[in-house]
């Protein structure tokens, strides 16, 4: 049997260096930039502000608490006992992470499903043993993938919540916790003085303001191209959003001459296989655009275009696995190819 496993750690330390390099090249004038850099939910971390250093302490321990509040292995944590006792009383904060979750599970029709955690142990993805399930496995599993049947309830006059799942089910908010934890911080800063700053949370980046000299923000999209030779697909011209990319270069396994990767279709249990090698999402909300970019990568090209289409709150770049792109009118002239790839197909989608 022939495995090969590329951990996400090392592609998301690159891209954080990477996207340092691009966003901080010019125009920082002379105005000091304070950094710090930190590992936490299973990704490299970077804040890049301009303003007191002391927040970025700050910060880091906001995300060590939502870290330590949702993970599916922390003994301690609101999602851990969940899955355990299948009803517990959860934090605010959880209960936060967890309504805006099923909104844009509900949203996306179930193309993004926050009950997947069982399918996905069973590929290996949340243990890094990897192994290809039965499809009778596989079958039973995803009888008990359905959000509808998670229950979210408020406990009087107390910040505190119920949350409540079928016994057989569990769950697991990490396809949404970036996204919400690079907004809340963005919120944080800028109530704090900070109006220029790049927060890149494993590969989720989010713009504070402009650059220093009021120049937009130069964000790398990655190439999900294993051949490439600058592993830049494109760059995009941003202030003031988030920019979220899910891709099946991310992290997957190869077994027997097959490629497995970690983006799961709910319906099937197996790895979604939908024409797209990489969904880059833009807006505001980092959660809408970190659920989006995961759900849209599992509907492919057509469905994800009539979403946009009746939505007003994204943008999105969808390479597909032939090499074309497709971006959406709102964000086509703030996006250009790199030179390698200087000829591939651009396609702007409109309304």
């Amino acid at each position: 049997m022939n495995r090969k496993k590329i951990e996400k750690n090392y592609i998301y330390k690159f891209c954080a260096v990477l996207l340092f390099c691009m966003a901080f090249l010019s125009g920082c004038g002379e105005k000091k930039l304070e950094t710090t850099t930190l590992f936490a939910m299973d990704t490299i971390m970077e804040l890049q502000i301009v303003g007191d250093p002391k927040l970025l302490t700050e910060a880091e321990g906001k995300i060590r608490n939502i870290e330590k509040l949702i993970s599916v292995t922390d003994e301690d944590s609101d999602i851990y006992n969940l899955n355990r006792s299948s009803t517990y009383e959860v934090s605010g904060i959880t209960a936060d992470i967890m309504d805006k979750a099923l909104t844009m599970c509900g949203r996306t029709e179930g193309a993004l499903d926050i009950s997947i955690y069982p399918v996905l142990k069973a590929w290996g993805f949340t243990t890094g043993e990897y192994q290809v399930p039965t499809e009778e496995e596989l079958s039973i599993l995803t009888k008990n993938v359905d959000y509808r049947q998670v229950s979210l309830n408020k406990n009087g006059s107390d910040n505190t919540f119920t949350a409540t799942i079928p016994e057989e089910m569990q769950v697991d908010l990490g396809s949404v916790a970036k996204g919400y934890t690079s907004t809340m911080l963005s919120d944080y800063f800028r109530e704090n003085g900070v109006k220029s700053g790049l927060i890149n949370l494993g590969g989720n980046v989010q713009c504070i303001g402009t650059k220093t000299d009021g120049s937009l923000w130069k964000v790398a999209i990655k190439s999900p191209f294993p051949d490439s030779s600058s592993g830049i697909y494109g760059v995009l011209e941003a202030a003031d959003t988030a920019i979220i990319t899910s891709g099946g270069y991310e992290r997957y396994f190869e077994q027997d001459g097959q490629i497995y990767w970690h983006i799961i279709d709910p319906v099937t249990g197996r790895p979604a296989h939908a024409g797209l090698s990489s969904v880059t999402v833009v807006g505001s909300d980092g959660i809408v655009c970190d659920a989006l970019s995961t759900a849209l990568f599992v509907k492919g090209l057509e469905e994800s275009v009539r979403l946009w289409q009746a939505s007003s709150d994204f943008e999105a770049i969808f390479i597909t696995e032939d090499g074309e792109v497709y971006i959406t009118e709102g964000i086509a002239d703030s996006f250009s190819l790199s030179s390698e790839y200087h000829s591939a197909p651009v396609h702007v989608l409109t309304k």
